[in-house]
């Protein structure tokens, strides 16, 4: 996976300063990177029968379809309020400072279905615990979480004890 690390462009004080951002769109433009991305992200589930794959708003939307294909599964978007056109299920959960929510349609997941979650980062792990409790809430049995990047520094997988996680690559 290092030579996906090389693909990826780092962006010092963005969105401000003192952050150093790893912009994935030099990944996504790299044919061979992308591919090897999806399968790898994939690969780890592959037998486990996968019902539906959810992404999360934004990033993981551009992930979780590619992955939701190579594993013959459904692909279920997980939105920020409001976004949805039909019934939703929504989850609030705890920001550094202040609260954000997620929206997921009811009837996106039924009762045992096995889902695995995508996105592009797992940083402190907030918003893929809030999945999960959505996930849950309908009934879907959560296999595992997969991520292109872990910031392992901000510790994210302790706020998801239990669940199968993997991870690209590791900042």
């Amino acid at each position: 996976m290092n030579h996906l690390k090389s693909l990826i462009r780092e962006v010092p004080d963005f969105p401000k300063p003192g952050i150093l951002f790893y912009d994935i769109t030099t990944l996504l433009k790299d044919a061979q990177g992308l591919r090897s991305l999806i399968d790898e992200l994939g690969a780890g589930y592959v037998g486990k029968g996968i019902d539906k794959v959810i992404g999360i708003e934004a990033r993981g939307f551009i992930f979780a379809p590619a992955v939701a294909y190579a594993l013959n599964a459904g692909f279920v978007p997980v939105r920020k309020p409001k976004k949805l056109p039909a019934a939703t299920e929504r989850v609030e959960y705890q920001l550094e400072y202040g609260t954000d929510a997620l929206e997921i349609h009811r009837d996106a997941i039924q009762a045992g279905e096995h889902v695995l979650i995508v996105d592009d980062v797992l940083a402190t792990g907030g918003t893929a615990a809030a999945v999960t409790k959505l996930a849950e809430k309908l009934g879907g049995r959560v296999v595992g979480l997969g991520f292109v990047i872990e910031l392992d520094f901000l510790k994210g997988r302790e706020k998801l004890p239990g669940y199968d996680i993997q991870a690209m690559l590791h900042y």
